[in-house]
């Protein structure tokens, strides 16, 4: 076993944060064999509890949850920062030629570590990740969390029209790729794999209804696609499937709409749509940084309440603009603010720092139901990857966050202010 003592973050079953100034988190194997959260809770109350287990003491540091990350492209990690006027543009100028050096294993395995580095400086110890439409590259991506322990879920990109040569694939031998893939990969250790349409224009009808066949013969994988990011693929997409009610309804119509189905944007969404998201199970990936920095929309956060479907945070890496979760959750805000069916949604902090953990476990499934894993929490039972948080991380902060009078106070300043710096350390169990 191993023990820590800091102050500690995790959240209640009501997704309200809970917080120790003085805690100790033990962490030790479960029966399975598995790194879980044995005990948490005040140090006052734990101290004797544990008598010979070596406890490392963290004064002035927060452990917290580790981040969860529902969208991401791990090929895109050079096309961070590329201008273009819109999502269309972007892909045919910048993120179609990069991913086409994918086919190359070595390329793929160099990209694959950094991009797993660049997570774990930033305090993301799970991830939902596209590859490219190459194997090679799915093969890389998970040759790499293997080594390193990682809870990573990924999958071979679906494109088999309205893409360029070298990035395109046949529309029976992706099937057949991406099933070879998930008999490989889907549950080996701690990775999971994800059924990977691009999104619905750059599928035939005959490959999305093999994606679906294909989720259907492996209930327990994910899906993951995009939805309804940008008016003009909205409109593309109504002109593709006329029959379809909406863009949306265009995965249900092939079967790719449940549990562990997890749409990135889902910004141009009616009732409809979102009463679909709710009934199926299916969660957004909700991507500020991405959003705002192709000028795509606003995620409507008082829609999704109101109707009350599942969502979390995610990077949204390369047209999101930072691996960092204090971004993406400080941009989260901002989205909270505009474009609302009602306007000026506020997102505590506690609301934001749930939807990047406990949140995005919930969003995966992951969160400890149906004998599955429990991740995003510092509960017991839970996998015990966690973060070391200074909060004197830069001057700044220093002085911001000894002035907090309360949590929501502490947690706003380590949002508004924080970037990788604050991470003093990722612990993976």
């Amino acid at each position: 076993m191993q023990a820590f003592r800091a102050a500690i973050l995790r959240f209640a079953d009501d997704r309200s944060a809970i917080y120790e100034e003085d805690g100790l988190l033990v962490i030790g194997p479960d029966a399975k064999g598995a790194q879980v959260v044995r005990a948490v809770g005040p140090w006052h109350q734990l101290r004797d509890d544990f008598p010979g287990v070596a406890v490392e003491h963290l004064p002035g540091r927060i452990i917290a949850p580790g981040f969860i990350d529902l969208h991401l492209h791990f090929p895109q990690t050079d096309v961070i920062g590329s201008p273009a006027e819109g999502l269309l543009p972007w892909l045919d100028n910048y993120t179609f030629p990069h991913e086409s050096r994918f086919h190359e294993a070595a390329h793929a395995a160099e990209v694959a570590a950094f991009f797993m580095e660049e997570l774990l400086r930033n305090g993301v110890t799970t991830a939902l990740a596209f590859a490219s439409s190459h194997p090679a590259s799915v093969t890389a991506f998970f040759e790499e969390a293997e080594r390193r322990r990682l809870r990573m879920i990924c999958g071979k990109v679906l494109m088999d029209r309205h893409a360029p040569d070298g990035v395109r694939d046949d529309t029976e031998q992706g099937l057949i790729d991406s099933e070879a893939l998930i008999r490989q990969w889907h549950g080996r250790g701690r990775l999971g794999y994800a059924i990977t349409p691009r999104f619905a224009p750059s599928c035939t009808e005959a490959q999305l209804r093999g994606a679906g066949e294909l989720a259907a013969r492996h209930p327990d994988v994910w899906i993951q696609s995009h939805v309804a990011e940008n008016r003009d693929e909205v409109r593309w997409a109504r002109a593709l499937f006329p029959a379809a009610r909406s863009y949306l309804s265009v995965y249900a119509d092939y079967g790719l709409m449940r549990e562990r189905a997890v749409y990135a944007h889902c910004i141009h969404f009616d009732d409809d749509d979102r009463r679909l998201m709710r009934d199926t199970g299916a969660a957004a990936a909700v991507s500020p940084t991405s959003n705002l920095f192709l000028g795509s929309g606003f995620f409507d956060y008082e829609g999704a309440r109101r109707i009350g479907f599942l969502h979390g945070l995610a990077s949204d890496i390369g047209g999101g603009t930072s691996f960092s979760p204090f971004h993406t959750m400080l941009a989260a805000y901002y989205v909270g603010r505009e474009g609302q069916s009602k306007p000026g949604v506020s997102l505590t902090p506690q609301q934001l720092w749930w939807q990047h953990t406990a949140g995005g476990a919930q969003a995966l499934g992951l969160d400890g139901t149906r004998g599955r894993p429990s991740i995003g929490n510092l509960q017991p039972g839970c996998e015990g990857d966690f973060l070391v948080i200074n909060p004197q991380a830069t001057p700044l902060l220093a002085r911001k966050t000894a002035r907090a009078q309360s949590l929501d106070e502490l947690l706003f300043s380590l949002i508004v202010l924080g970037d990788d710096r604050l991470i003093e350390r990722t612990v993976i169990s």
